[in-house]
């Protein structure tokens, strides 16, 4: 265990600040709130919490559209605000980590605003640029990953930007030397201020294609998806190795990074001693709905064995050589418990069998706000009520893709990220004590039954199972298996249970869950001679799993 770095031995909380808490009545979650609740990630076990962007913005993308790198939005609270949560987060033991977006800007960030105005200003060459076609039409047919084309047409300079998601997100060009200094630069300054590390947003974009050029049409509205194209292009590693150089070498911290499209097989390129990372968020396990992108519309049935084969991958391809960060849910996705068990599963039951996959693999795990409480996915009635931007256009890709306005509705409605962007249920008070004035966005109306103040008197509640899980995890008597023990995927082909071997040494852990709504058999063999370690259930019985129950045995 002592071979192990700091964020290998503890897990991580990612907090949404604008849903978290809001201390001043505005609706809005804000700096203060989080450091309101220091006690209580504490007792969660928790050792670093990741912010989602604080920085000023218009919030087109909510904080994912930056304005300026190195200041607080005023919503949020103040620098001294952050300020003292890095310092009230040391004094508990919780680093606090930082959410860098440096594919692209706000539009109204001052380096675009100055790059609009003409061809050859100081800031021309920043962002990208080019001519439209003969035709006037936008230089090719990407598809950004919001929906609509992925160019936007400037009349200043007479081209078009290129923006991998919303018009008012331009990409930066990273081919530019002082575009990058620009952006160590704004790392660094958050690395003097004392954060813990950064988690760093889609990164696999920066490195444009040499040639840009129209791809395969694959949607009703003529376009190509821009993912395929540009994600992962040769030479990104350059890039990145240089970054670490210049910012992440020679401190105590660790980073993240937001890696949609890289496989599990390249894995090592990216993390570990060689690669440039400490870990590497990549979805295959999270996006086994989609064959190709994520077009919500075309979402199919999977199989189990599908996002078995998912961790299994990922698991063995960090086993030598890197580290991965284990979750399953952030800002970008639904609830767990809706997005992984079947409609009609006990919600209770399935968080905690979803946090005993989470607490069993080999990784750091990382715990998005309210699925310690087993929080679930909401539904509006309107399109209009949707805040999310991603939404609104994967709802237009529905239509052109010929569902009727209903059956668009009901897509969105089950994967709308705004499922985990509803307030924090604190309390049974109005509000679920997010705030004393209108929330942003609607709180769950399950609040009264699930909120921290009601779990923390019950033991059976998903937080004490969280809390139980951690306690194992990294104090317990099988800490040392759970933290650095080898991992094994048993029942291979079982479409039902997920089971898995942790094994250091002599000592073995097998975790087994099941995934469905019906009661699931095994050879009883597996755990005889087994003692139970945690379950999600009282008196486990073996050769069989209830309906969505997790047991941990030592064997």
């Amino acid at each position: 265990m002592d071979t192990l770095k700091w964020w290998q031995k503890t897990a991580v909380y990612q907090v949404y600040p604008r849903s978290f808490q809001d201390t001043t009545g505005s609706g809005e979650g804000d700096i203060s709130g989080i450091t309101r609740h220091l006690d209580y990630l504490k007792a969660l076990g928790i050792g670093a919490v990741w912010l989602t962007p604080l920085y000023p913005s218009p919030m087109v993308d909510n904080g994912y559209d930056i304005s300026d790198y190195t200041a607080i939005d005023l919503r949020y609270g103040t620098m001294a605000d952050m300020e003292e949560l890095i310092a009230e987060g040391k004094k508990r033991d919780i680093r606090i980590v930082m959410d860098l977006v440096y594919n692209h800007t706000s539009d109204r960030h001052y380096w675009f605003q100055e790059s609009k105005q003409s061809r050859d200003n100081d800031k021309a060459d920043w962002y990208i640029w080019r001519d439209a076609k003969a035709d006037g039409s936008a230089p090719t047919n990407w598809r950004s990953i919001f929906g609509g084309s992925s160019w936007t047409w400037c009349e200043e300079r007479q081209q078009y930007y290129l923006h991998t998601f919303a018009a008012e997100q331009p990409d930066l060009n990273w081919e530019n030397s002082e575009v990058r200094q620009a952006l160590y630069d704004a790392a660094n300054f958050w690395l003097d201020k004392g954060v813990g590390g950064f988690r760093i947003d889609a990164i696999v974009y920066i490195k444009k294609p040499a040639v840009f050029e129209d791809g395969p049409v694959d949607g009703a509205d003529g376009l190509s998806s821009i993912h395929p194209i540009i994600a992962n292009t040769p030479g990104i590693l350059d890039f990145l190795h240089e970054f670490r150089r210049e910012v992440f070498d020679g401190h105590d911290i660790f980073t993240v990074a937001e890696a949609n499209g890289v496989a599990p097989a390249d894995l090592p390129k990216w993390v570990g001693d060689d690669g440039v990372f400490s870990m590497l968020f990549e979805f295959s396990h999270s996006n086994v709905e989609f064959i190709d992108d994520e077009i919500w519309c075309k979402a199919t049935s999977w199989p189990l064995t599908k996002l078995k084969k998912a961790l299994s991958a990922s698991q063995t391809a960090t086993a030598d050589n890197g580290w991965y960060p284990i979750f399953f849910e952030n800002h970008d996705r639904n609830r767990c418990v809706n997005h992984y068990f079947p409609e009609g599963i006990d919600k209770k039951m399935a968080a905690k069998a979803m946090a005993t996959v989470l607490f069993g693999l080999r990784g750091t795990p990382f715990v998005y706000e309210g699925q310690e409480l087993g929080m679930a996915n909401t539904a509006f009635d309107r399109i209009e009520d949707y805040n999310d931007i991603s939404t609104h256009g994967q709802y237009q890709m529905a239509l052109d893709e010929g569902l009727s306005p209903e059956e668009a509705l009901k897509v969105v409605q089950f994967h709308s990220r705004d499922n985990v962007r509803t307030p924090m249920q604190w309390t049974t008070e109005a509000q679920a004590g997010f705030t004393t004035g209108t929330p942003w966005l609607p709180v769950h109306e399950d609040f009264a039954s699930c909120c921290a103040e009601v779990e923390e008197k019950d033991d059976q509640s998903v937080l004490s199972y969280y809390r139980q899980l951690q306690y194992e995890r990294f104090q317990g008597e099988a800490a040392q298996i759970l933290l650095q023990g080898s991992y094994e995927e048993l029942l291979t082909d079982d479409e039902s249970i997920y089971a898995f071997k942790r094994t250091l040494g002599d000592e073995s852990l097998l975790v087994l869950v099941n995934f469905t709504n019906d009661t699931a058999r095994y050879d009883a063999e597996l755990v005889r001679g087994a003692s139970v370690l945690l379950g999600n259930f009282e008196n486990p019985k073996a050769g069989k799993l209830r309906p969505a129950e997790a047991v941990i045995y030592r064997i």
